[in-house]
């Protein structure tokens, strides 16, 4: 039999091998099943006999198809795109059919055009994460049927989109595990769906962790973005970057890496994608992994299926990304945890809170000082009316930005006194001030108000020292006390705090009460007591409560408030010394607490000993979590006690 040039066969051999009409053979070899199923497979046979392949283009112009697919991409370069292509092409080639690739490199402005262009060219099209405004491209979706859109969801196409929201959600949920509170967003292009969604997702987070401070650095979805906003980064003072992308990752771990940072000891660094490359940088990239390969893998099924019903809109698919945790993100260093600025600018921050807290005496009292700026005064409280109980009270309590934090003689109780050691019944005396609650009368006015006398305050060791004698209605003594007060600036956490420790010393004996102890449930108040000032709103933390009520009686060692001030927070924690005593907490009310020394049993004092009593309070100019405050609360502790020791 006569062959053709080069040796191929052609459709009029294979029918005269199988004894059919050229038509039937084209029928055969373009899949239709008008032809019965024994000629079909005789027509088949002669083919593979004779080696006989269709050709495309005749085959094409047959049908009126081209077996090829345009898939239109935002940027080649970048390997999340390429595995989308990859997985398309595998699927589609089981079909027969070829993927024809375009990129429109971020161009919006073209990507419309680009995109027609190919399809024209082709039976259907694969979309990737389109940047055209959203009016144009309902425009494109209407001529460019059938056509498959990646994440952007659309109501014109089926639509496959990967949860962004997700994604960097579960992200942001792993770094406040660490410890993060202070987070840097390096965004990608504005226009970008996914960009949308990756902002809408750290809303959401900020809601779960109110807490959080994320601030957004314009940056884009190439290795030189994330290389030019790394200075920016590091003056944002954040302690871990969520990049868009894990290219963006890899151009910010570059810089970090020149300039001496260290990831992630000095600040966390997490990408997006789980492109293979993550796992080899240097650290080995933590990120939002989505399997790209079977994203373009099932781009194809969905288009298949828009080819064969012509359908032209669904609700978009979504495709869970999946954390991935590798060694760039790790907790956060004990100093960066309380707010230490990120390495570029730690010193710079350092050098406005440096320096010692001293105290010097000034008229009835003495001032504690930081570079000249008052922290706090002590007053002697002489001249306090005696229902008040007078004693000495520190006030006010500045933050280290000038922000009083304390309250005295407000009107709810015009017997508190920013912070000062008041005990509600000492054998029948007040120290507290106001009424005395008796059992079925309720608060009633008594002369039985104590006062604590000084006998004269010195600045000692980098302390005040004071002696005081706590005498009765009638002047006659009943407690003595040494009183030590200590102030400390703690550089690292922009905050500070002060110690207050009296030993008192009961020379007949004494019995502490409250009035809890005669029928008023709850009011076990009394001992070293901090009266604060009302804020626009007021949240508590313990250990283990976040509410008035989890806070009032817990035996929590520590205990915050936080008051919010128009736009601005500043926050108070409280610190027991020693085996932690129940806390009388109060918000709703007023703003104010202690720990309370008969709860609800007396503290009695044997003739001739003494009783220690310890607190520490913290003063910071902004919002703390649980995990903020305990490590604050163990700081504070740690350098009230060096302090004294003179070890500062």
């Amino acid at each position: 039999m006569a062959r053709s040039l080069k040796g191929a066969s052609t459709i009029e051999e294979v029918a005269a091998a199988a004894g059919v009409s050229r038509a039937t053979v084209s029928r055969v070899m373009n899949g239709r099943t008008t032809v019965a199923p024994e000629i079909a497979a005789r027509v088949r046979a002669a083919a593979d006999r004779l080696q006989y392949r269709p050709s495309n283009v005749a085959r094409s112009l047959s049908l009126g198809r081209t077996n090829t697919v345009a898939l239109v991409v935002p940027d080649l370069s970048n390997p999340m795109f390429q595995q989308v292509l990859r997985g398309a092409m595998a699927a589609a080639a089981e079909s027969g059919y070829r993927i024809l690739v375009a990129e429109t490199a971020e161009s919006v402005t073209e990507e419309a055009e680009t995109a027609l262009e190919a399809r024209l060219r082709c039976d259907a099209l694969i979309l990737a994460s389109p940047r055209m405004p959203a009016d144009e491209l309902t425009a494109l979706l209407a001529r460019a049927a059938p056509v498959v859109v990646l994440n952007r969801p659309v109501a014109q196409a089926p639509t496959l989109a990967v949860d962004y929201a997700a994604g960097i959600g579960e992200i942001v949920d792993h770094l406040v595990d660490l410890g993060h509170r202070d987070l840097a967003y390096l965004a990608g292009p504005p226009n970008a769906a996914s960009n949308r969604a990756r902002l809408l997702g750290l809303a959401e987070a900020t809601r779960r962790h109110p807490f959080l401070r994320v601030r957004t650095i314009p940056a884009g979805t190439t290795i030189e973005d994330g290389y030019r906003v790394a200075d920016e980064v590091l003056e944002s003072r954040a302690t871990s970057a969520l990049a868009f992308n894990d290219l963006v990752a890899f151009g910010l771990l570059a810089r970090l890496n020149e300039t001496g940072v260290a990831v992630p000891g000095d600040l966390s660094v997490t990408g997006f994608d789980g492109i293979e490359l993550s796992r080899y940088a240097t650290p080995s990239l933590t990120t939002a992994s989505v399997s790209s390969v079977a994203l373009g893998r099932r781009a194809w099924e969905r288009l298949v299926m828009a080819m064969e019903s012509e359908q032209t809109g669904t609700e978009p698919e979504m495709i869970a990304p999946e954390l991935v945790v590798r060694a760039s993100s790790g907790p956060v260093p004990p100093a960066r945890r309380l707010g230490v600025p990120s390495s570029g600018t730690a010193a710079a921050a350092r050098q406005q809170v440096i320096g010692e807290a001293r105290w010097r005496l000034a008229g009835s009292g003495a001032v504690l000082e930081h570079r000249d700026i008052p922290l706090t005064r002590y007053e002697d409280g002489a001249d306090l009316p005696q229902v008040h109980s007078p004693r000495p009270y520190l006030h006010p309590i500045h933050s280290l930005s000038g922000r009083a934090v304390t309250e005295i003689s407000p009107v709810d109780h015009r017997h508190h006194y920013g912070l000062s050691l008041t005990i509600a019944d000492v054998d029948g005396t007040t120290y507290w001030g106001g009424r005395t609650f008796l059992a079925g009368q309720g608060p009633t006015l008594l002369r039985n108000h104590g006062r604590q006398i000084s006998h004269g305050a010195e600045v000692a060791d980098g302390g005040l020292r004071e002696s005081l004698t706590w005498a009765d209605q009638h002047d006659r003594q009943q407690l003595v006390e040494e009183r030590q007060l200590t102030g400390v600036v703690i550089a690292e956490a922009e905050a500070w705090a002060l110690g207050w420790h009296s030993r008192l010393t009961a020379p007949a004996g004494a019995t502490i009460s409250s009035p809890a102890l005669r029928g008023r449930p709850g009011a076990g108040y009394g001992g070293i007591f901090c009266r604060l000032v009302s804020a626009d709103s007021t949240e508590v933390l313990t250990a283990d409560a976040d509410s008035e009520s989890g806070a009032h009686g817990s035996r929590s060692p520590w205990l915050a408030f936080g008051g919010r001030y128009g736009g601005e927070w500043a926050s108070v924690v409280l610190v027991q010394e020693g085996e932690p005593r129940p806390w009388f907490v109060r918000v709703a009310d007023y703003v104010g607490a202690g720990p309370a020394l008969a709860w609800d049993t007396p503290c009695v004092i044997g003739a001739g000993e003494d009783l220690d009593l310890g607190l520490v309070a913290l003063v910071v100019d902004r919002r703390l979590s649980t995990q903020d405050a305990s490590d604050l609360a163990d700081l504070a502790l740690a350098r009230v006690a060096a302090a004294r020791r003179g070890a500062l």
